[in-house]
This record gives C-alpha cells, structure tokens and sequence, in this order.
C-alpha cells in the first residue's frame, strides 16, 4: 500500500487519467499534489520528526540496549525528516480531488431516486477514500518509515490543502507567466527558508546522516527521496504543465473538434500511460547531485507535457488525417 500512497504515481497514474477525462480536475490535481508536497516539506524542516528506523538506536528510553529489533525494507530508509508523511499527504489530497470530482457528477441529479443513489454513491466513495488512506497509513508504520502521529497529521494536512483548493478557480486560467512565478517563489521560498536556518546553525538535511547510519542496506539510501530532490520533481511538473496547457499543440487538440470525442479520450488515456511508463525506465544518474537536481526537473516537467500537448496532439493528428482519407 506504500506504493499506492507515492506521490510520484499522481504523475504517472492519476493525472493521465483525469485529464483526458476533465481537465479541470487533472490540473487542480497537480496543482494540489505540488502546493501539498511543497508544505510538507515546510513542515518537515519545521517539526523535525524522527522516523522509527533511526530513532529506536539513538533513543535513551530502553535501558541496557534492549531496544526494539525493526525490521526495513527496500523502501524503509527514506532520507527527510517524518513529519508530516508525505505518502499520507499526497494520498489524502489527491484521493479528496477524486472523490468530489466523481460526486460533482452525482450532486447534480433532483429526482428522489437519483438523490438516493447519490447518498449511496456518497457513501461508497468516502468508504473507500478512509480504507485507503488507513491502509497507507498501516503500512508507513508497518515499515518503520512513520509514527502513527506522522501519518494522521499527513491525511489531514493533505484534505486541508485539497479543500483550500476547491475554492481557486483561478487556477484553471493561469497563464504560463503564472506557473513561472509561481515556480519561482516555491523555490526561492523553500531555499531562502533553508539558507536563513543554515545562518543559525540549523541543519536542515540533519536526517540524511541518520538514514546512511542505521539503513540495514546501504543500497536502500536513495538520494530520490531527499527534500530537494522531491521538491524539484514537482515544480518540475508544475512547470511542464503550465507549458503543456498554454501551448498551441494543447489549444489545437484539446480543444478542437476531436476533443469531445470518447474516441479521443480513451486513445489519450492509453497513449499517455504508455508514455509514462516508458519514463519510469529512463534512470537518472545520481552520482553528480546538482546534475541528478538539473535532469530530475526535466523529466518531471516532460512527464505533464506529454500528456497535456504532445500526445493528444498527435493522436489529434492521426484521427483528422485518418478521416480525410475516409472521406
């Protein structure tokens, strides 16, 4: 459940999907995921929370090292700080947006029997978000990577940030030079706030030696998982989508007369996840930080891109060319 609850498959999977289905609820959710996973960062260099696997070695509360044995995983030895989860956050706010988008259909209905079925849809639906986002929750524990107290502070971080956006539309008409300023003051934001602290003498990567020390697997350590590297991943993303949805490939195709077509969206939904998978097997090298940072930006920013422009646009193509030849 781990890795339904990673923030990279709102990427790879969700976004896909809901775009070409409605793409008001596609980029309200890149933006939710971005502004969501940008103050869970905030956050955690804030609370500076400790997570299981290292703390039960440094912690003085077992006398006579009886401290409990945890047993890691590949996907234990994260290298940030735990608090809030931002697999739990991610989870919560992007699984909000899909909830109430697929009750906005249902909100709709007047006769008795419609509202009937849309209280039983209601029901249902929020059913399943709470079992999921529990589930996530279980397993970030059950793998020593987050307290419970982590993992319940992320769900309902992560529902406050994707109801604030329930009342900004305006996301939905930003321009390209609203991305860009809005990329730039996440960034400047986040390395000023770091650079201050680091003036004080407060280091805020103080997790990174902890993981390399009581990771049971050097391997596991992972520089993906490190604060920079997940908020250059999604202004990254906020980036690729802002110049996807301001592009002309985006206003000839998803907007054109093959965009109301099922046809279209379904072509769109299987050509973007097959895309998007062929992405997961482009590896970035990591032995140089800043070029990992550099090339980390440019993949995130392509993987929105090609959803938002690029594939629509040429599945556009290829079904305009194949009825000129019909006809």
């Amino acid at each position: 459940m781990s890795h339904v609850g990673d923030p990279r498959n709102i990427f790879s999977i969700y976004f896909p999907l809901w775009f070409q289905l409605n793409q008001v609820v596609g980029t309200k959710m890149i933006w939710v995921a971005v502004i969501g996973d940008w103050f869970n960062l905030i956050f955690k260099w804030i609370l500076f929370g400790h997570r299981p696997y290292w703390w039960v070695q440094e912690t003085m509360i077992y006398p006579n090292q009886s401290s409990p044995c945890l047993e890691q995983f590949p996907i234990t030895c994260e290298t940030g700080p735990g608090s809030p989860s931002g697999h739990a956050m991610g989870s919560s706010c992007v699984w909000y947006v899909m909830v109430t988008a697929a009750l906005s259909y249902t909100v709709r209905w007047k006769d008795k029997s419609a509202v009937t079925l849309h209280r039983l849809t209601w029901s249902i639906l929020w059913s399943i978000f709470w079992i999921i986002q529990i589930s996530v929750c279980v397993s970030r524990v059950f793998i020593a990577t987050h307290f419970p107290h982590q993992v319940i502070l992320g769900v309902f971080a992560g529902i406050l940030v994707a109801a604030a956006f329930e009342r900004t539309p305006a996301i939905q008409t930003a321009s390209l030079r609203t991305y860009i300023q809005t990329n730039l003051f996440l960034f400047i934001f986040a390395l000023g706030f770091y650079l201050i602290l680091k003036l004080l003498d407060i280091d805020l990567l103080w997790s990174v030696p902890k993981a390399k020390k009581w990771c049971a697997n050097p391997d596991w350590i992972n520089i993906d998982t490190t604060p920079f590297a997940g908020l250059v991943r999604n202004l990254g993303a906020l980036f690729g989508l802002g110049l996807g949805i301001n592009s002309e490939m985006f206003s000839t195709s998803c907007k054109g007369k093959n965009s109301c077509k099922m046809s279209f969206r379904l072509l769109c939904i299987a050509a973007s996840l097959a895309m998007l998978q062929l992405y997961n097997f482009v590896k970035i090298p990591t032995h140089t930080e800043y070029l990992f940072y550099i090339l980390s930006f440019c993949k995130s920013a392509a993987m929105p891109l090609t959803v938002v422009a690029l594939v629509p646009y040429c599945v556009h193509s290829l079904m305009s060319t194949t009825e000129k030849k019909l006809n």
